[in-house]
């Protein structure tokens, strides 16, 4: 499960000044000094009260204009600061099983029931309520290939809710939750990590009962615009034959060669040639297309 943090004493924190050290420090969520540094600031900001009223009434004077511009998120997610180096500071709202917002959108807007890990690390704490209810897992990354289907030797840890104050440090690919609504709404804040490397790297939706990996939901602007180009244009397709051979990324060069198929005459000669991959990602994907 993610790792337990021990909140640090101290005064509480005005969001600027967190803002102000975070952009100063930079994030990097795989080091212990940038992981304590966070965890002070994280803290801090949580032991503020009025911050973030404040800040939603200003933007909802505002007409939410600057949420619209900056925020790559849903509804649910309230950016609070998004700093060019990869990092962004958030809260996140949980509404409860009877708030209208959960009954007019259903449990899936909210990702409750949807057991996942993630493919970058975030630090989080409880802002505000009883906090979500999640259901944690471990699993091992190094031994995972992440073919749909593949067993993940999952170990359940235990239910927990993260409570105010409560501070986790969620790690990439190594950490599964499913979580559920809390009692009452609730709000938690997020430190996340958000390197250049972050949409190469598949994220895991996971069936629990099984113990293996459902789906892959990770993908990049450029693998959907393949899809319209090799339609479109005859130097789409050799742009896709390009991905589909040599890109550095397992998951870009099986939705190249899917997107090939798509518009070839013999998509199964496609698919044949994808499973030459040295990929066993790509190999799989492949043979699955294929046989649909």
């Amino acid at each position: 499960m993610p790792r337990l943090i021990d909140p640090p004493a101290g005064s509480a924190l005005d969001l600027d000044e967190v803002i102000a050290c975070l952009d100063e420090s930079g994030v990097d969520l795989a080091h212990e000094d940038s992981i304590a540094r966070c965890t002070d600031l994280l803290a801090g900001l949580q032991r503020n009260r009025d911050f973030l009223a404040d800040r939603v009434i200003a933007a909802l004077k505002a007409s939410y204009a600057d949420q619209l511009e900056i925020n790559r998120y849903s509804a649910q997610v309230f950016l609070l600061h998004r700093n060019p180096r990869g990092f962004y500071l958030r809260a996140n709202l949980w509404p409860a099983a009877t708030d209208a917002v959960h009954v007019a959108s259903g449990a899936a807007a909210f990702s409750y029931g949807v057991p996942h890990d993630h493919n970058f690390s975030f630090l989080t704490t409880g802002y505000f309520g009883p906090g979500y209810v999640s259901d944690y897992y471990d699993y091992d990354a190094e031994y995972v290939d992440g073919r749909l289907g593949e067993p993940l030797g999952l170990r359940f840890v235990e239910r927990s809710s993260l409570t105010e104050g409560r501070m986790m440090l969620y790690r990439a690919h190594r950490d599964i939750h499913s979580q559920l609504p809390p009692e009452s709404f609730s709000v938690s804040l997020n430190i996340m990590d958000e390197g250049e490397h972050v949409p190469w790297r598949d994220q895991y939706i996971v069936d629990l009962e099984a113990g293996m990996i459902a789906r892959r939901p990770t993908l990049t602007s450029g693998e959907i615009l393949l899809r319209c180009a090799v339609h479109l244009t005859g130097n789409g397709r050799d742009i896709a034959e390009q991905f589909a051979k040599a890109h550095p990324v397992p998951r870009v060069r099986a939705n190249a060669i899917a997107a090939l198929a798509a518009v070839a005459v013999d998509p199964d000669a496609v698919f044949e040639g994808g499973m030459a991959d040295s990929d066993t990602r790509v190999r799989d994907d492949c043979r699955r297309r294929r046989a649909r």
